[in-house]
């Protein structure tokens, strides 16, 4: 691991080899931290990355306001795993895709091909969070019953099988996603959920529809389960928003 520290925060970059192919993540933690704290898993957006703006300002947040230590992977395809010009070029038509629909409200959509391709990646996004859980338990760095994961769009829809599987996960936040009809795999993961689950959802959502927003909601199996609701779209969740994010993640894993 390679490391350096940031007004307080302890940012180490690591890398989890999984079936030859290596997986490139972040740890942020409190610097003088003694034993281990609190962990919070933070799955990125799709086109998106593990240091995009975001997931930093999450991660340090959840390190300088609750001390605790959060982490992020590069999901297949993604961030520093993009290592040829045609998946470049593939990941660039993804961005542009949903840059159009956020300008026209259109949704994003694909072939069949491409719904069997992300299957398999979320499957594939599923197996590295659980042994990178593996390899924070090995290292000292995560407790047991102290693990919390938070994932908004594509983070969610990766978060939802994960947490279904995943025992070790106690907690989540999770939003701007849903289940359309016929999305029998995700709505399935969401009804086996039994851990306390903060849904954030945007009222105008161009991405996500309404009805399947409330549907995801809805499917949640968990009986300790909030919503929040905000108007505007898909990028439109206000910064405050985050403050009930460590909350929520404070009251279910303590300080």
């Amino acid at each position: 691991m390679s490391e350096h520290v940031d007004t307080g925060v302890v940012e180490r970059r690591f890398d989890v080899t999984i079936d030859g192919e290596v997986v490139p993540g972040i740890i942020w933690a409190p610097e003088h931290q003694a034993g281990p704290t609190p962990v919070v898993l933070i799955g990125h957006g799709g086109a998106q990355h593990k240091r995009v703006a975001g997931v930093i300002s999450l991660a340090r947040g959840l390190v300088r306001d609750a001390g605790y230590t959060a982490v992020a992977i590069d999901a297949p395809g993604h961030g520093d795993r993009v290592t040829n010009p045609a998946a470049a070029d593939e990941l660039m038509a993804l961005r542009g895709r949903i840059a159009a629909g956020l300008r026209t409200g259109s949704a994003v959509s694909g072939s069949p091909r491409d719904a069997d391709r992300w299957a398999a990646a979320r499957t594939r996004a599923v197996r590295e969070w659980s042994e990178t859980i593996d390899m924070l338990g090995a290292e000292g760095i995560v407790a047991a019953g102290r693990l919390g994961y938070l994932g908004f769009s594509m983070g969610a829809a990766i978060g939802l099988p994960l947490i279904a599987a995943e025992p070790r996960i106690t907690v989540a936040v999770l939003g701007l996603s849903g289940v359309p009809p016929g999305a029998s795999a995700l709505e399935a993961a969401a009804r086996r959920l039994t851990i306390p689950v903060l849904f954030v959802m945007q009222w105008d959502d161009e991405l996500i529809s309404r009805d399947d927003g409330l549907r995801l909601f809805d499917a949640i199996g968990s009986r300790d389960k909030a919503m929040h609701v905000h108007p505007g779209g898909h990028r439109n969740t206000p910064l405050y928003e985050r403050r009930t994010h460590i909350a929520f993640f404070e009251r279910h894993l303590g300080h």
